[in-house]
């Protein structure tokens, strides 16, 4: 399987007429293909002994594919480049759609049950994965892969109405921005370490040129600063990191509500740090 920097649509017999920005149904497969399982084996065999202390700790653990050495990329392009995948999300989107991998966004995710109030706390509660499930023009599909898993926390896709446990060569696809999930179960260090890729895909309707690039714009911008905030304050120490971690959390559950609230906040804080900055400056100056 090669690495490929677009997928065509389906045809137009075998995919929707409507919009590109409808629901992601969420979708659960599973790899069977024995040259797959091995490359999935390969893959948590490498993760094992390279995250070995960082497998050990309470925190989740997120890391770029595209930071991680090029024969691992290889095998990594085997998986999130699959007919299987592509021919699932070519499925379930509008005729004639162009689905681009995100590549530059998709993480080794280290799993672990980490409710302390901190950035990664989201992992598990209610969540949308995104904030921008307003865009008319565009859907983000995830692809969450697992390299290794047990079977006793279970993942609940709300919009969708669709649950499952994930096991080893298990994967799920789901709506970045619309699909509201969560997971259920309890902490036990006993549990087989999880371990997954998650892979994104950007869909756009074909000659949309101008509004698919605004979009991977607006996708990238948002994904890195969220992942930057939930990665410096998960398991809290300090002050700041606590500060963070709290809103993180309230932007997580003011997004369950409307996603242009967190906006609206952030704007307000924004403006109200520049008049009292101004303020200080006036007073200084008179």
């Amino acid at each position: 399987m090669s690495s490929t920097s677009s997928w065509a649509g389906e045809s137009a017999e075998s995919g929707p007429q409507d919009q590109v920005s409808r629901l992601f149904p969420a979708t659960v497969g599973r790899f069977d293909d024995r040259a797959d399982r091995a490359v999935i084996d390969g893959l948590t065999r490498w993760v094992e002994d390279h995250y070995r202390e960082d497998l050990a700790k309470r925190p989740s653990k997120h890391v770029y594919v595209r930071t991680l050495p090029g024969p691992v990329i290889e095998q990594i392009d085997r998986l999130r480049d699959s007919q299987l995948i592509a021919s699932l999300i070519g499925a379930r989107v509008p005729a004639g759609s162009v689905v681009a991998p995100m590549k530059h966004t998709d993480e080794l995710y280290m799993s672990n049950y980490n409710k302390d109030h901190g950035g990664d706390q989201g992992l598990f509660d209610r969540h949308y994965d995104g904030n921008l499930r307003f865009l008319s023009s565009s859907v983000v599909v995830r692809a969450l892969i697992y390299l290794q898993s047990d079977a006793t926390y279970k993942v609940v896709f709300g919009d969708s109405r669709v649950e499952k446990a994930f096991a080893t060569y298990d994967f799920g696809l789901m709506d970045f921005h619309r699909e509201l999930h969560w997971v259920e179960g309890h902490y036990n260090p006993a549990d087989r370490q999880r371990i997954l890729l998650k892979c994104n895909y950007l869909v756009t309707r074909r000659n949309a040129a101008l509004l698919g690039r605004a979009a991977l714009a607006a996708n990238t911008g948002v994904f890195y600063v969220v992942k930057a905030a939930m990665e410096y304050s998960k398991s809290p120490s300090t002050p700041p990191q606590v500060a963070v971690g709290f809103l993180c959390n309230l932007i997580r559950r003011l997004n369950n509500i409307h996603p242009l609230i967190p906006l609206a906040l952030i704007a307000a804080v924004i403006g109200a740090l520049g008049w009292a900055t101004g303020w200080a400056i006036w007073r200084l100056l008179a």
